[in-house]
């Protein structure tokens, strides 16, 4: 069971992480490079809030969003 535990061990340190402890020793020389997953994880979210907010303005605007507060049965 010791070599099944170490096994994982391997696979995480040895190959899966690998492209991290690249990212933390480019810290030291450029930030802006180390942290371009942080960026761009970031836009993505940025981009799909500013579109959640925009189906609600327009669902808003067509008089379709119900905001009666039994609009669940949960909640009469």
């Amino acid at each position: 069971m010791k070599a099944f535990f170490e096994g994982i061990q391997t696979l995480f340190v040895d190959f899966l992480f690998k492209p991290l402890d690249w990212m933390r020793t480019l810290e030291l020389s450029n930030w802006w490079l180390a942290n371009i997953v942080s960026w761009a994880l970031m836009l993505i979210c940025a981009k799909y809030v500013i579109y959640w907010c925009k189906e609600l303005k327009k669902h808003q605007d067509n008089n379709e969003e119900n905001q009666d507060t039994t609009a669940h049965s949960f909640l009469k």
